[in-house]
């Protein structure tokens, strides 16, 4: 900032100095036929006035450094004693060209200050009562006396009074420009702090707006768009070169008719929408919802200035939003569904033990036989489907407590093992980094958790042979236990991959669709994390990451067992 003030004070001072030279040189040459007794002046005020104006013309910075100052103060010495020596050939205290030295006390405020300005004066007053001392000293008296003095003072006052208003003048004139060259060098200094904040403070609120999550446009009176940020480019599919500058009706009239509308609305009727919801078209023809506001802006005196616009791509919103609408939905299906189930479940197993008894009883062969064994077999089937159902639609808060995990997936691959849903060609294993570990959870939640899991995977091999491996793994830095239940089947095809979860969707030709949901919402009862990781031909692999927070190394029956402490706030 400083730099600027001395360069604005050195673009002021070099024309105002090449003035005061061309001036002099026009009476010293031209007027008084270059005098001999100023030739040595003369030309040294030439040299250093060139020096000078050559030094600012190489310094494109105009700085006033020690260089530049010397060349100064020896320019304002030269042109001092010249301007003395036109006052004394031409007049003396009559002499027309006084005036001269009022330029050079103003041209010193541009470089001095005011200090300087009147250190200036003083100088001058100097050179001025000397040439006129000089001059009023008797031409008979062979050395220099007191007589001049005596003779101001006594006998011409006229004399006296002129050369004090002279010295009046200079020192007013010194006072005067030396301030105002203060004053403006403070408010320069003040001008350019502003003008700093001011700049600093666009460019932060430029970057914040340019980087705002929501897009950005605004407006003028004629409608051409001023201001378009990085997410309204992303938003509508415009660059800020094809927007920027534009009637936003034609840059939106192909894709986004009702955002112009909108717009030139508020510049036609000055209406401002806090809350609108359109749909634009992106550049690949897909059909994008957008939450639109818009606001007036005006200035005092001026009137309309243009409006402003904030939008939103709604995509994500809409799509939660629907998910909420589809979860209140189901859980409203859910609760009378459970109690229909519950209701029916009660008689189909009056009926199935019933035909059970009749069978056992009654001798009944060929088709009736049948048909007794086809009513025991669909009840079963039946109230298994109940079963899930109701287990599905009633996944109770679990109760958290510390829980061995390799005791739960044993227990499980045993249960797997004499299910019917298993094959007896499949092979169902335990691999674990540690014989014992333990995890937050809820006990009989986690085993519904992985038999249905192991199940999913026995049946995704038809019959055939497979492995299906529970693979327990430990990370001590996260404090977590990852669970990976991993088969070798044929994996889920890429169309079906995001409605596994879903409830009664199943690709089997006996599934209810209910196996996998209940997985999913037990997990997030439990707040266990669940991926899966699937390639057709390679099998699936699902991953659970259950809670868990130090581990510490200990023996227990010859195993090595790695414990995790939990606080007591993370039991019920």
């Amino acid at each position: 900032m400083e730099e600027t003030e001395k360069s604005r004070r050195l673009g002021w001072f070099l024309p105002l100095k090449l003035a005061s030279y061309v001036i002099l040189m026009a009476v010293v040459v031209g007027w008084m036929g270059f005098p001999n007794y100023l030739q040595l002046q003369v030309i040294l005020y030439s040299i250093l006035t060139l020096a000078f104006t050559v030094t600012i013309a190489l310094d494109k910075r105009l700085r006033l450094d020690i260089l530049v100052l010397v060349l100064i103060t020896l320019q304002f010495l030269a042109e001092i004693s010249i301007e003395t020596g036109v006052i004394y050939a031409t007049g003396n205290v009559n002499s027309p060209f006084s005036a001269l030295f009022i330029l050079t006390i103003v041209s010193a405020a541009l470089a001095y200050r005011l200090v300087g300005t009147l250190l200036a004066a003083s100088l001058v007053s100097v050179a001025y009562a000397f040439i006129i001392w000089l001059g009023l000293t008797s031409s008979t008296d062979s050395e220099i006396s007191m007589q001049a003095l005596r003779t101001i003072f006594s006998s011409q006052e006229s004399v006296f009074y002129s050369i004090f208003l002279h010295i009046l003048i200079f020192y007013l004139v010194a006072f005067i420009s030396g301030y105002l060259a203060e004053r403006l060098s403070t408010q320069d200094r003040e001008l350019a702090a502003a003008s700093r904040e001011l700049r600093r403070a666009k460019l932060e609120t430029d970057e914040i707006l340019r980087h705002l999550n929501s897009g950005l446009l605004t407006i003028d009176s004629r409608g051409i768009i001023v201001y378009f940020n990085r997410a309204a480019e992303k938003i509508l599919g415009y660059t800020e070169e094809q927007a920027r500058g534009m009637d936003c009706r034609e840059v939106f009239a192909e894709r986004m008719p009702a955002m112009a509308a909108y717009l030139t609305d508020g510049l036609s009727k000055r209406v401002a929408y806090p809350r609108k919801e359109l749909e634009i078209v992106d550049r690949d023809f897909n059909h994008i919802p957008l939450g639109l506001s818009t606001s007036i802006l005006t200035e005092e005196g001026y009137g309309l200035r243009g409006v402003i616009a904030i939008f939103s791509d709604l995509t994500e919103a809409k799509a939660l939003e629907a998910k909420v609408r589809a979860a209140d939905r189901l859980a409203a299906v859910g609760e009378l569904s459970a109690s229909i189930a519950h209701e029916i479940r009660n008689p189909l197993a009056a009926i199935s033990g019933s035909v059970q008894v009749l069978r056992n009883e009654l001798s009944v062969d060929g088709e009736n036989r049948r048909l007794m064994d086809l009513i025991v077999k669909e009840s079963d089937r039946l109230t298994s489907i109940l079963t899930d159902f109701l287990t599905y639609s009633r996944v109770t808060p679990p109760v958290y407590t510390k829980v061995e995990l390799c005791h739960i997936v044993s227990e499980v691959i045993e249960l797997l093992r004499h299910d019917d849903s298993c094959s007896d060609d499949v092979d169902i294993l335990l691999e674990a980094d540690e014989a014992i570990v333990y995890v937050v959870g809820d006990e009989g939640q986690i085993k519904q958790l992985l038999m249905n899991l192991g199940l999913n995977a026995c049946q995704a091999f038809n019959d055939n042979g497979g492995e299906v491996v529970f693979h327990i793994v430990l990370d001590p830095l996260r404090c977590v236990v990852e669970l990976y239940v991993r088969d070798n089947g044929p994996g889920i095809p890429e169309e079906y991959r995001d409605r596994i979860f879903e409830p009664f969707y199943s690709t089997k030709r006996e599934g209810t669709g209910l196996g996998l949901a209940i997985v999913h919402r037990i997990a997030s009862a439990l707040q266990v994390p669940i991926s899966v990781d699937t390639r057709v031909g390679d099998g699936t692999t699902f991953l659970l990451q259950f809670q868990g927070y130090s581990v510490g190394n200990v023996r227990h029956h010859g195993a090595r067992q790695a414990e995790f402490t939990l606080p007591a706030s993370d039991f019920s």
